[in-house]
């Protein structure tokens, strides 16, 4: 019998009208829909219609809540105040708010990258730190200085938790580029993976077949952690598709 190739879904970033086109238009890095094609999956780009979410659900086989250079609105967690560092994407924010709790009432396979991480600890009901600098002593510098495909510092994985049973528990290396992170944890998740300075790096949903996210941008696949947690969620997406037949 042959194989099933995943379908997955990839959330888009949104600008107004500059820089590439005088209108609004979408934009989605490479290292995502590479990742996913190398691994087994077919990758789908998601603009944000949120008409279209049980649509998009449909079709999909697993969800990827990709990263961008913007942050989850504070009122959306409980926060009064708004930091001067933060940038919002309200729509952006609607759609893969729509999207990721569909996914997960659904139980399929969500993989939160960087802010996807960030939102989906929002989702399930916990908080966030707003600027990382302002609020942890002697922080490890979380937007790296060199490039984003080299590492930027270490992340102890934890033992028993569905990331390590992918990767293995212990030190890896990873690149960053945040400057938020999860603050109180969402009820039910579990941390599976915090820097040297205590920022939670990774977190997961053990009641869910496959919710995982991490604070770090494994697209990039520059360790063969990074590789083996691609292929993970490629392979969870499978089976999904597999159970729904």
């Amino acid at each position: 019998m042959t194989q099933h190739t995943p379908r997955i879904g990839c959330t888009l970033d949104y600008e107004e009208g500059g820089g590439y086109s005088r209108y609004p238009w979408y934009a989605l890095r490479d290292h995502y829909s590479a990742a996913v094609a190398r691994f087994g999956g077919i990758p789908f780009a998601l603009p944000h219609e949120v008409a279209c979410v049980p649509q998009y659900l449909d079709t999909l086989d697993g969800l990827i809540v990709t990263g961008g250079n913007f942050d989850v609105p504070p009122e959306m967690y409980g926060e009064a105040n708004t930091h001067e560092t933060v940038t919002v994407k309200r729509r952006r924010t609607e759609f893969e708010w729509a999207i990721t709790k569909g996914a997960l009432a659904r139980g399929m396979p969500v993989f939160g990258i960087c802010g996807g991480q960030q939102l989906l600890n929002v989702i399930l009901g916990g908080t966030l730190i707003q600027h990382i600098p302002d609020s942890i002593e002697n922080a490890l510098a979380h937007e790296q200085p060199n490039p984003r495909h080299e590492i930027g510092h270490t992340v102890e994985v934890k033992p028993s938790t569905r990331l390590a049973a992918l990767i293995g528990a212990g030190e890896i290396g990873v690149n960053s580029a945040h400057h938020q992170a999860v603050d109180t944890l969402a009820p039910g998740v579990v941390i599976n993976a915090v820097a040297p300075d205590g920022v939670i790096e990774g977190i997961e949903l053990p009641n869910h077949p496959f919710c995982i996210g991490v604070q770090w941008h494994p697209e990039f696949l520059i360790t063969p952690a990074d590789e083996t947690l691609f292929a993970g969620f490629i392979a969870a997406a499978r089976a999904y598709h597999d159970q729904q037949r």
